[in-house]
C-alpha cells in the first residue's frame, strides 16, 4: 500500500497580516513530510511520545461537539491503542508547519463527514488546530492537506497554483536560527500591538499593501519589481514586527541585494526557528552564508 505524505509548508508572504484580510501566498515544503505508522513496526522514544501527543489531541476535539460530528474520535482512540503516530521529519517550532501536517494528517485519516467548500475546510481545520497555537489561520493545515501551493485572496478566495510557479530567475531557500520559535506569544504580541491605533493606521498603510505586492509581481515573474517589494516589506517587518526578527539575522535584513544577490524576511511566526530568503544568484549566495556560518536549505 502506498503511504501517503503530508508535506510541511512555507508561507511566502501574508504571515501575521492575513490575520486581518490580507491576501497570502503558500507553498508545501517538498524537503519536510510526515506520514502515518505504528510503534510496534518502528520503536523509538519520540514514537511514543507522538502517540502521547495524539491522545492529548484526541482529548481536545472530543470536548466539542463541533469537532466530533465531522471526526471519528472512536476510530481515532482505537488506532492510537494500537500504536498509532505520525512519524515527522518537519522540524517542530521552525514555521514549517509541523502542526498544520499533524492536524491535516488527523483530519484526512479520520473525517467522518468530508467538507468539500475550501474555505469551510480552511476554518474547521484552523479550530482544530488552535489546539497548539490557540490562535490559527487554518492556511497551514489546509496547505498541508492539499499538498499543492495556493494563493488566499483578500475577498476570500483560493487559488491553486502550478507547483512550478516560481520564475526561474527566483529561487527560494530557508536560513535556520538554530532557535525554536514560540509562535503563540508572538501572536498574542502582534494582536496587542494593533490595539494601538498608531501602530494600526502603519502597518495598514505601508506594511499591508506590500504583501500584495509581493505575491502579485513573484506570481506575474517580474523580478525586479518582486525584489524591491520585497526589500519594502522586509524593512518593515524589522520595523513592526521586531520580536519576530532574531537579533542573529537582524544583520542579513539591512545588506543591500546587489552586493549578494538575495533578501530575506521571516517564515511563519518568526522570532527563532527558519527564516525566508530570495536569491537571484544561488553560488553568490551559496558563498556567502558558507563564508557567514548561516545554514540553508534550497527549496525552489
Amino acid at each position: 500500500m502506498e503511504i501517503k505524505h503530508y508535506f510541511g509548508k512555507v508561507i511566502l508572504f501574508g504571515e501575521y497580516s492575513m490575520i486581518y484580510g490580507s491576501p497570502a501566498l503558500l507553498m508545501p515544503l517538498y524537503t519536510g513530510s510526515s506520514h502515518w505508522d505504528y510503534i510496534w513496526r518502528n520503536h523509538g522514544k519520540k514514537n511514543y511520545s507522538s502517540n502521547r501527543s495524539l491522545h492529548a489531541f484526541a482529548n481536545y476535539l472530543e470536548k466539542d461537539a463541533y469537532f466530533t460530528e465531522k471526526i471519528d474520535i472512536e476510530k481515532f482512540r482505537a488506532e492510537l491503542k494500537k500504536g498509532l503516530f505520525l512519524d515527522s521529519c518537519i522540524p517542530s517550532g521552525y514555521g514549517v508547519g509541523s502542526s498544520g501536517a499533524l492536524t491535516a494528517a488527523v483530519y484526512d485519516r479520520f473525517k467522518s463527514t468530508e467538507i468539500e467548500d475550501l474555505l469551510e475546510l480552511k476554518k474547521f481545520l484552523g479550530d482544530m488546530e488552535n489546539c497548539f497555537h490557540g490562535s490559527s489561520s487554518g492556511l497551514d493545515p489546509l496547505q498541508c492537506y492539499l499538498g499543492k501551493p495556493f494563493i488566499l485572496t483578500e475577498d476570500k478566495k483560493i487559488t491553486i497554483l502550478e507547483k512550478d510557479f516560481v520564475p526561474e530567475d527566483i529561487h527560494i531557500f530557508l536560513i535556520d536560527s538554530k532557535i525554536k520559535s514560540d509562535t503563540k506569544s508572538l501572536v498574542n504580541y502582534f494582536k496587542g500591538q494593533r490595539e494601538n491605533p498608531s501602530y494600526l493606521k502603519a502597518f495598514n498603510e505601508l506594511y499591508y499593501p506590500f504583501v500584495g505586492r509581493c505575491i502579485n509581481s513573484l506570481v506575474a515573474g517580474n523580478t525586479d519589481k518582486f525584489f524591491d517589494d520585497l526589500l519594502h516589506l522586509s524593512y518593515y517587518q524589522t520595523v513592526m514586527l521586531r520580536p519576530m526578527v532574531t537579533d542573529d539575522m537582524m544583520p542579513l535584513f539591512s545588506l543591500k541585494r546587489e552586493n549578494v544577490h538575495f533578501q530575506i524576511k521571516i517564515c511563519g511566526s518568526g522570532g527563532g526557528g527558519y527564516f525566508l530568503g530570495f536569491a537571484d544568484d544561488v553560488e553568490k549566495t551559496n558563498e556567502f552564508m558558507k563564508e557567514n556560518d548561516y545554514p540553508i536549505t534550497w527549496i525552489v
